[in-house]
């Protein structure tokens, strides 16, 4: 293997630029040849590949997104956009591919490997859902930035004797609103793999409501449903009579500049997916699982379901009485 590519694919996570640094020069470090896709899959059909450098990738280990950019496409689902995508490494001469990326991102690597070229996946999604890893990358940053917007809503809760209902990103899964919430000292958490009822939320804020407290905060996750947030919050004013906003960070969650963990994730799953690219290895995610680098199959990822650890969840309820 003498060429290897990289690509970053579906939404941006803090830490895809961290991953990108270090697939290029651990590459050349190697002394491989590294180039880059813009515009993830979409770039890869048009041929949007270009060389990378050791000062190509300077001075963004601290950026959010991805200088590669990032797209969906439609058109890569189909086996005429996979084989058109391989005709275009191949023309450049190109051995081997590193995607950066969410579950769907993989399914596309699967896709390429399946035809019969190496490709070897990097977790990369601020709602930590992958299955077959621990940690994807940007999931840190994002429960950051979520926990700070918390810390500054609960400022105003506090001085407007308010209660907040905080709704936070993560598609289907809860470990944003969990992590954030915990962390935030949430009275109420209500993630898609736990069962909620929403007069025990009620209730749970009566009661601080009687030892005096005049603020609350409930942490919800997107995936619970469409509009769960407002609605709990017309509930919650309803029912209680309590001055009550609801706050949607959004994208928010996304951007920012990657914490130190996210970088250090990074930069150990980037270089350990062009060691194992180069070792001949394919078709294989990297993943962190019980703090070491395994590299998992995508078939056996894909087949696994992601599992939140439900301990959080109840410790959290425990702590906010």
């Amino acid at each position: 293997m003498k060429k290897i590519a990289v690509l970053t694919s579906g939404g941006d996570a803090p830490g895809m630029n961290t991953a990108i640094r270090a697939v290029v020069r651990r590459g050349i470090y190697k002394g491989l040849d590294v180039y880059g896709v813009e515009n993830g899959y979409k770039g890869l059909i048009e041929g949007e590949i270009i060389p990378m450098s050791l000062g190509s990738v300077g001075d963004i280990i601290h950026r959010g997104g991805t200088i590669l950019k990032t797209s969906r496409c439609e058109e890569f689902k189909s086996l005429r956009g996979q084989q058109q995508a391989i005709l275009n490494l191949q023309k450049v001469g190109i051995d081997g591919l590193i995607v950066i990326g969410g579950d769907g991102s993989f399914r596309g690597a699967r896709k390429l490997t399946e035809q019969g070229f190496p490709t070897v996946g990097i977790p990369g999604s601020i709602d930590n859902d992958i299955a077959g890893t621990d940690y994807t990358i940007g999931f840190d940053t994002a429960v950051n930035t979520a926990v700070e917007a918390i810390d500054k809503i609960r400022d105003t809760a506090f001085s407007h004797e308010r209660t907040y209902v905080i709704e936070v990103m993560g598609r289907g899964a809860g470990d944003i609103a969990l992590w954030a919430g915990m962390c935030g000292g949430a009275e109420s958490i209500i993630i898609p793999e736990a069962d909620y009822n929403p007069d025990d939320v009620i209730d749970r804020i009566k009661q601080g409501y009687q030892r005096g407290k005049t603020h609350s905060i409930i942490v919800v996750a997107e995936g619970v449903g469409v509009g769960v947030g407002i609605q709990m919050g017309k509930e919650i004013q309803e029912k209680t009579g309590f001055d009550t906003k609801v706050t949607i960070l959004g994208h928010i969650q996304r951007g920012g500049s990657p914490s130190a963990y996210d970088r250090m994730m990074s930069s150990q799953m980037g270089a350990k997916a062009v060691d194992i690219l180069t070792e001949g290895e394919k078709g294989v995610m990297v993943g962190l699982k019980n703090g070491q680098l395994i590299h998992t199959p995508f078939d056996q990822a894909a087949k696994d379901k992601h599992k939140i650890d439900l301990s959080i969840y109840d410790l959290a309820r425990s702590l906010s009485i």
